[in-house]
């Protein structure tokens, strides 16, 4: 059946579609960063699931480690201007 935070993490990969592209475009090596980051977080959840509770445990953490590089490379996608802020977060303008 799989675990919650496997489809949770699925779906967070669906929702990185629109805005790889995007990012590939004008800087290469972010877009690699940010897409191997996130594969390295669907990965790790499901090695998790199979792995004595140890190594679970160190998967999940290199996942979460993982999920936390995804974030910091979008919002420096957002602060080099390449994708719009993420969501609920309003863009401040220099006065």
């Amino acid at each position: 059946m799989g675990l919650i935070v496997q489809q949770k993490a699925l779906q967070a990969a669906a929702g990185l579609q629109g805005l790889l592209p995007i990012i590939r475009k004008r800087d290469r090596d972010l877009f690699d960063q940010v897409r191997r980051a996130m594969n390295s977080v669907v990965l790790n959840i499901a090695e998790a699931e199979v792995n004595d509770a140890g190594t679970a445990r160190a998967r999940f953490a290199s996942a979460c480690g993982s999920a936390k590089e995804v974030r910091a490379g979008l919002q420096l996608a957002a602060a080099y201007g390449y994708i719009g802020p993420p969501i609920g977060k309003a863009r401040h303008r220099a006065r």
